[in-house]
Parts: C-alpha cells; sequence; structure tokens
C-alpha cells in the first residue's frame, strides 16, 4: 500500500483532529507550528503560527471557523481557520495539554499539567462569538487529580467532562458543580497511564488506550467497562470508527529501545480490532517510530496516523474493506494514492 503521506512538520506529530465535515485535516506536533490539509489529497491548506513550544491538541468549531491549540509555552489559542490568524490567548501557570470545543462551541475545556508546583486542572472557558469580547475568566476549575490529565473531553449534553490521564483513573464530572460522579473501577480500568480517549459519533460511548498495552471500550453515562483490545506494545493513540464496528489502536516501543533498521521491530502499527468481537482484523504497517495519533474521518472512508517519524500517513479504504468478514491485512484493503506531484 502507497498511502498519501504527508511532509509538514519537523518533529513527532502529537495530535490529529478531523473537521465535521471531514473536507480538512487538522495536525499538531512538538515543532509549535499546527497544520491544515485537505482531507482528500493531502495538500498542505496552511499553518498557525504563534505557538513557541510543542502543541499537544487542537479542536475545530462545528462550523469550521475556529481552531483551539493547547501548547507547551502555557498557552491555548483561538484561531480563525480560513485565515490563520490569531484570534486570542488564554495564558496559564502550566503546559495546555488538552482542549475540546463543546456542542454549540459556545464552551471550551482546557487541561493543564502538574508544572512548578501547579496542580493539574481542567478548566472551563467561555467562548466568545466576537474575539473582543474574549475573556480568560475560567467559568470552571477541576482539581483535585493527582498526574498529568492528558485528556479532558465533554459529554453528552454538555452535562459532564471526561478526564483521564497519568493516574490511569478515568473521571466523570459534573460541569455545573464540578464535583466528581463516578471514576473508574482500579480492578477492571486501565493500570497504567492513559494516553488517549476517543468519542464514538453518537457520544455514547468512548475507547481509552493506555500504556499498559490496552484499549478498553466505556459507557459514557455509567462509566460501564463495556469492552477490552489487548495489544503487545503500549497504546498512544485509539479511534472508533463513525461508519463501522471497528476501532483502530497505534502506538508502539519508545524508539530510543528499539533498531530503526526494520519499521516492525518496534510493532509501529495501526491495528484494527471488531468493536464488538474484540478480534484483531487487520493492521497497517509504514511509520518508522511509534504512532502518536489516529483519527477516522467522519465519513469512515478514511483514517489518518501521526507518528514519531514527522509524517502523517492519509490512507483511502477501499471497496473491499467495507465487506471484511474475518482477518486479513488491511493494506490490501486501501485505495493506493500516490502522493501529488
Amino acid at each position: 500500500m502507497r498511502p498519501i503521506l504527508m511532509k509538514g512538520h519537523e518533529r513527532p506529530l502529537t495530535f490529529l483532529r478531523y473537521n465535521r465535515d471531514g473536507d480538512l485535516l487538522f495536525s499538531c506536533a512538538k515543532d509549535h507550528t499546527p497544520n491544515v490539509w485537505f482531507a482528500d489529497n493531502g495538500d498542505r491548506l496552511g499553518t498557525y503560527s504563534g505557538h513557541n513550544g510543542a502543541v499537544w491538541s487542537c479542536d475545530v468549531s462545528r462550523d469550521s471557523t475556529r481552531l483551539i491549540t493547547g501548547s507547551a509555552d502555557q498557552t491555548a489559542k483561538l484561531w480563525d481557520v480560513q485565515t490563520g490568524a490569531e484570534l486570542f490567548t488564554f495564558r496559564f501557570d502550566a503546559p495546555a495539554r488538552s482542549v475540546e470545543f463543546a456542542i454549540g462551541d459556545g464552551l471550551a475545556v482546557i487541561t493543564t499539567d502538574n508544572f512548578m508546583g501547579n496542580v493539574p486542572t481542567a478548566q472551563v472557558k467561555r467562548i466568545a462569538d466576537d474575539p473582543d469580547d474574549q475573556s480568560e475568566e475560567s467559568l470552571l476549575v477541576i482539581s483535585g487529580i493527582k498526574g498529568r490529565i492528558n485528556r479532558a473531553v465533554w459529554g453528552p449534553l454538555n452535562r459532564t467532562i471526561i478526564t483521564a490521564g497519568e493516574d490511569a483513573t478515568i473521571r466523570i464530572w459534573d460541569t455545573e458543580t464540578g464535583t466528581c460522579l463516578m471514576q473508574s473501577d482500579n480492578e477492571q480500568g486501565h493500570q497504567k497511564t492513559i494516553t488517549s480517549l476517543s468519542k464514538s459519533a453518537d457520544w455514547s460511548h468512548f475507547l481509552t488506550g493506555s500504556l499498559d498495552k490496552s484499549a478498553k471500550l466505556w459507557d459514557t453515562r455509567t462509566l460501564t467497562l463495556i469492552k477490552t483490545y489487548v495489544t503487545e506494545r503500549p497504546v498512544n493513540a485509539v479511534d472508533i470508527s463513525p461508519l463501522l464496528d471497528h476501532v483502530v489502536i497505534g502506538g508502539g516501543q519508545d524508539a530510543m529501545n528499539v533498531t530503526m533498521t526494520d519499521r516492525r521491530a518496534g510493532k509501529f502499527e495501526a491495528k484494527f480490532f471488531h468493536k464488538i468481537l474484540q478480534e484483531e482484523i487487520g493492521g497497517v504497517k509504514g511509520h518508522f517510530g511509534p504512532i502518536n495519533a489516529l483519527a477516522f474521518n467522519p465519513d469512515g472512508r478514511s483514517f489518518s496516523s501521526g507518528g514519531e517519524d514527522g509524517y502523517v500517513r492519509l490512507h483511502h479504504f477501499d471497496s473491499d474493506y467495507f465487506n471484511i468478514k474475518g482477518p486479513l491485512n488491511l493494506e490490501l484493503c486501501c485505495l493506493m494514492l500516490l502522493p501529488l506531484a
């Protein structure tokens, strides 16, 4: 398989996000500059320059007009998607890690790391329609978590916020009071740092990935463990197909721990599992380093991966993928698209 190779970053990838329409793909990396690409052919549309540290995550508004990014430079920034203009900067006393718009785009949740004596927090900010009216004031500050919060996402109807991170515990918080409503069971839950969290299209369930070499599927409202997918490598990134009962899981050993002479040595593959049966149905190789980011296109007909090697790889599925009955090599089920000259 020859995917579309998108080389726009000079450092390892950290996060990928499609817009709602699936025609744009946003990528974040440790090189300070988020990129935006055409999701169909991999052409780069532009960059967002202004951060002075690694950019850990991003999110795009429902109408694709605003982008929010969180960075190690202790800021989160709002951007105009079309022009690349910086609209506003939220400043913190610690690196900003995870960012996400709420339903309606009127709120955003931003997490800050435990840094220089500061405790990790998840903060809710109001997003003004007019950038001139934007304020740095936090409507809610969630604290009391030990260890870095790697992901914070909104629950159904913006009534809850779900957090996960270094302490291997998933928590669901009330957005009105900031109280913890429930948390994952220590025995059933992850045993090591949770690195990633992805919601289903209908928000009824979500998937977490962990350094304990597993991914787990959870009920959003009750935090009941539904399924567990076991791999042979630490998991850095996960996503749920919006079209089929599939999940994709990626990771791999740190580059410093493996030889780079063979891309299979560190198990740098995106593994696909059947969401219900928990069976591995295939894998896609290609990255020469751990996979740090994965995202399905909202139409479910393609997916992207971002790696420690600095590349974004765009894969379009052909018709065989949609008729999978059992285990097979997914490399044969992707359309052979070459990078445009």
